[in-house]
């Protein structure tokens, strides 16, 4: 019987002793996210593990349950998520980052009886189709948006997403999303693809950047999917020559980007708060398996936000006190 229906069971209970030794319960959630060592999802994971404090307080867990690359994202991920079932998950988050190979493995979560609450990519959408309780994160599509927006109303006119996840469905919203913001603001967008070796390779981004740029020499800003990238992307800027030419905004942020952002380096990030992802998760499953808690809200945004000049020194100040 799994802690889940205990819960049921307890409903039904009369108090006696022998009930009562059922009425504390413990739910064993597993996480799948990125590389622990990726700085985004490592925001993450903190925020669930800070989530799974009260979860071993009452006698549960967390696990998360990460890939060791990127280079087989679908697959592996799915994996993941089976090792969760086979471990005996009373409750698992997960993102529909390639939901062609993930979206089995969930269904079979689902058909297990085990709670799920998709988060980080696939959005409300992935949420109903695969039968999970709720949806945590920012809409990948709207975060894309934001930045071309953002750089579009600035007087940008031709800008390049760069996708170092080919095929990762969160990271094509967020190009397709790039590109419809710059061009609702009257520029036009375009993607520069790289193979998924490239992500978190700063010299291989950087390098391909530099090419692009000085074989399409009209483009004057610029859209990466990560910290890392952003950072990447603004060396490969540097080394064509065009620093202070080709604006750039980048999902999420480190201590890097905000320095970036300062110095006049990086025009802005969009920040889709991955620790609240992590948090919110958790807390909603373990209050759902413990309490049978539901929160009538089933698309909880964590995102997007800008960060620019405007802001740069009130969220670094966030970042010191641990809420950023």
């Amino acid at each position: 019987m799994t802690k889940f229906s205990r819960f049921a069971a307890k409903a039904s209970c009369t108090l006696i002793a022998a009930c009562a030794a059922t009425s504390v319960m413990a739910a064993d959630i597993f996480v799948v996210g990125g590389k622990p060592d990726d700085p985004f999802w490592s925001r993450v994971k903190k925020g669930a593990e800070d989530a799974g404090i009260v979860a071993e307080a009452q006698g549960g867990s967390v696990t998360w349950l990460g890939p060791q690359n990127y280079d087989n994202l679908g697959p592996d991920a799915a994996e993941l998520i089976r090792q969760a079932i086979d471990q005996g998950a009373d409750a698992i988050v997960g993102p529909d980052w390639v939901p062609e190979a993930m979206d089995p493995a969930f269904e079979a979560v689902v058909a297990a009886g085990i709670p799920l609450v998709i988060y980080n990519a696939g959005g409300l959408e992935a949420a109903d189709k695969l039968g999970a309780l709720n949806y945590v994160g920012a809409v990948d599509y709207k975060s894309g948006y934001a930045g071309g927006e953002y750089l579009g109303n600035a007087g940008h006119k031709n800008g390049a997403c760069v996708n170092t996840l080919p095929g990762a469905a969160n990271i094509e919203a967020f190009c397709n999303g790039f590109n419809d913001g710059i061009a609702a603001a009257g520029g036009t967008g375009s993607v520069l693809q790289l193979p998924a070796t490239a992500y978190g390779d700063s010299t291989a981004v950087a390098q391909a950047v530099r090419a692009h740029l000085l074989q399409n020499p009209e483009i004057d800003a610029m859209f990466a999917i990560g910290g890392g990238d952003t950072s990447a992307t603004i060396s490969g800027i540097q080394q064509s020559g065009k620093a202070g030419k080709v604006h750039v905004c980048g999902m999420n942020f480190n201590e890097t980007v905000l320095a970036n952002i300062q110095q006049g380096n990086q025009a802005c990030a969009v920040d889709q708060q991955g620790y609240q992802q992590g948090f919110f998760a958790v807390s909603i499953l373990n209050n759902y398996v413990n309490y049978g808690v539901t929160i009538p809200t089933r698309e909880i945004l964590t995102g997007p936000g800008i960060v620019d000049a405007s802001n740069v020194d009130l969220v670094i100040e966030g970042v010191k006190a641990g809420a950023r």
